[in-house]
């Protein structure tokens, strides 16, 4: 064995003893050196670990051990699946993004040209996403190959230059036949895409199950499990859930009028649905946000028979508040929202706790950074947020 090899074999078994849940998904990955004309650092094709040799060798054994999970890690969140329509560049430093934050808290040791910030800790790629500029210039530490397609890096139209490509040979280099290495792999069909989704997905739970037998699965990691293997839903679906939840139709057994006839049939009854909604208007909430939040909520309504009550709020209740709709009208809230301030939720909660409404269901749409009231109400309350932040009680949907 090479000297990168026995590195490489080392930081192996070092994750499989110290880091048993990301050892097992490294163990998945097969490792072959990589022609350096179109791997400059690491890359994966979600079947394979490749790797420049002259970067391994520029890395601490620490280093090595980050290198290794970072792309198993791009592997076992399904990052090769999830992109859908994104933008390449921005999608690559999206995941890296997601990735890095996982690793750091797990004691490993990035190299020099790894991506973090703080902010973007327990946040997904789909949520960094929108995050990041169009016109982001950070690369990622390596090279996403599973989802190369035709187009995404288009030369000499003004589009975006491979960063990987050392000389501009792209996929040439790797046909070389003089070049060293193993040659750029294809990327995936979506019949082998969905293959791989479902067997990584296995392969996560089996060494999150093993990791947590062991007691050495941390907590981030296990709150990042435990998000990929429970089934999600898009955000509308689980509004319309919580909100159709709280329709309240019964049967009727009522004695019939003489002129029903002889068969005493039930009948179905519908009652209002009396729905708060709170907006926070802070600052940190885009206009396209909470019109598509409100646009969402009015398709609901009128299908519930619900009666909303419109309260925005950034430190109190805007004037003017609250506005109230009727099932048959649509929502149509001031065109301008006043706020920019700090955030406060208890003015909401006093305003009902007051007597005002006595709700059979609040939604409050808002970012989740300001003060909670110090107890849980008699009433459900369903939290949209955009963003990272938790609530301390209440159903928490996740916007992005």
């Amino acid at each position: 064995m090479s000297d990168v090899e026995t590195k490489l074999s080392a930081a192996r078994t070092r994750l499989i003893l110290d880091k048993p849940f990301l050892g097992a998904l490294v163990l998945r990955l097969p490792m072959f050196e990589a022609d350096p004309g179109w791997c400059a650092t690491t890359a994966t094709d979600a079947r394979g670990f490749f790797y420049n040799k002259s970067y391994i060798e520029s890395l601490s054994l620490s280093q090595t051990q980050f290198v290794l999970g970072h792309e198993a890690l791009h592997c076992a969140l399904s990052h090769f699946s999830r992109r859908q329509h994104r933008q390449k560049h921005r999608w690559d430093v999206a995941c890296d993004f997601a990735v890095n934050p996982l690793l750091i808290q797990d004691g490993l040791v990035p190299p020099p040209n790894a991506l973090y910030l703080e902010e973007y800790e327990g946040m997904t790629a789909e949520e960094i996403y929108p995050l990041i500029e169009d016109d982001e210039d950070r690369e990622p530490q390596d090279r996403h190959l599973y989802d190369d397609r035709p187009g995404d890096w288009p030369p000499g139209e003004g589009g975006r230059a491979d960063p990987h490509d050392r000389g501009g040979r792209g996929n040439d280099a790797a046909q070389d036949p003089q070049s060293s290495g193993a040659p750029q792999p294809p990327g995936l069909d979506p019949d082998e895409q969905d293959r791989l989704e479902t067997q990584w997905r296995q392969r996560l739970a089996g060494a999150a199950q093993q990791a947590m037998q062991a007691g050495k699965l941390t907590g981030l990691m296990a709150r990042m499990v435990d998000h990929l293997l429970q089934p999600q839903l898009p955000w509308r679906m689980l509004l319309a859930r919580y909100m159709t939840l709280q329709g309240r139709e019964d049967f009727n057994y009522g004695r019939p009028s003489r002129r029903e006839g002889d068969a005493i049939l039930p009948s179905l009854r519908s009652a209002r649905v009396d729905v708060a909604v709170g907006l926070d208007t802070s600052g940190s909430i885009g206009k396209d946000e909470m019109d598509q939040f409100l646009s969402e909520v009015n398709a609901i309504k009128g299908q519930m028979q619900a009666r909303v009550t419109l309260l925005p709020c950034d430190t109190e209740l805007m004037p003017g508040a609250p506005w109230v709709f009727e099932p048959w009208e649509p929502l149509s809230p001031p065109d301008a929202l006043p706020g920019g301030g700090g955030t406060s939720f208890v003015p909401v909660f006093d305003w009902l706790d007051a007597g005002h409404l006595h709700p059979d269901l609040l939604l409050y749409f808002t970012d989740a950074q300001g003060t909670f009231p110090d107890q849980e109400p008699g009433y459900p309350v369903v939290w949209v947020v955009k963003g990272k932040a938790q609530v301390p009680w209440g159903q928490r949907i996740q916007l992005n």
